[in-house]
């Protein structure tokens, strides 16, 4: 999917007190159903001083800023370096989606270093993530009958399997669609349906809610079938060569 962006976001990055090691797109835009509505999603890493770090008195290890720009509400949250490492080494599938999103508004060497360990950081527990986050996102439909929450379950299924299948990340569902067997005909439809409106809720020719549910249950079951046979390690090996990254980059800027 080609995704339109205002122009201006990458004057965001130089705006900001610390200066970031990169700055993307995440979210609805990254999803491939984004809404005419939809607000745009930044994330990032920045890095703290030395002196923010070594001293008493620490800087913000998060930086969360959410404000209105030429009408667009911008969402933006970065970790410090040393923060995002840390949850690159956990089973987190935000961070490894933001680091590797195509979306990018601002990179550097740090940046593209970072990128180079992520073989280093897959495992299969990252499926836990994704069995998760489809749970709750899931559960959020049941509730609220709309199709954000209903697009958002699919995706991270479908993501969780093309990893444990492929060890490939793919965020996308545009294109997890054609890389996933089994992937539900219906998915192109509901992500037109998204567009119109951010918040808009299931239309009523989508598939019935006992095929939706039918749907989530089997790729659940799918991407436990996946993660058990993954070739993924059980442990990330990348530890190192983040922590030397962190040291490297820290030390730099004094």
């Amino acid at each position: 999917m080609t995704v339109t962006l205002p122009t201006w976001l990458p004057e965001i990055p130089a705006e900001q007190a610390c200066p970031p090691a990169f700055v993307t797109v995440s979210g609805a835009h990254l999803y491939g159903f984004p809404s005419a509505d939809s607000d745009v999603d930044l994330r990032g890493v920045h890095v703290l001083p030395l002196e923010q770090v070594a001293g008493l008195r620490t800087g913000e290890e998060t930086v969360t800023r959410s404000w209105i720009r030429h009408g667009v509400e911008v969402d933006l949250v970065t970790h410090d370096l040393a923060k995002f490492c840390r949850l690159l080494l956990r089973r987190n599938g935000y961070v490894l989606e933001q680091l590797l999103s195509p979306l990018v508004v601002v990179t550097s060497p740090v940046h593209q270093e970072m990128a180079a360990t992520v073989p280093g950081c897959l495992t299969r527990h990252h499926s836990h993530h994704y069995l998760g986050f489809a749970r709750t996102q899931w559960r959020l439909f049941e509730r609220s009958g709309e199709l954000k929450p209903l697009l958002y379950t699919f995706r991270v299924l479908l993501t969780g399997i093309h990893l444990m299948r492929t060890g490939v990340l793919v965020a996308d569902l545009t294109r997890l669609t054609g890389l996933v067997a089994g992937a539900p005909p219906y998915l192109a439809d509901l992500m037109a349906a998204k567009r119109s409106a951010e918040h808009g809720l299931l239309p009523a020719d989508a598939p019935d809610p006992a095929r939706l549910a039918h749907d989530v249950t089997r790729l659940t079951a799918e991407l436990e079938e996946a993660r058990d046979a993954s070739a993924l390690p059980e442990v990330a090996t990348s530890g190192e060569a983040l922590h030397d990254l962190v040291v490297r980059t820290r030390l730099a800027a004094v």
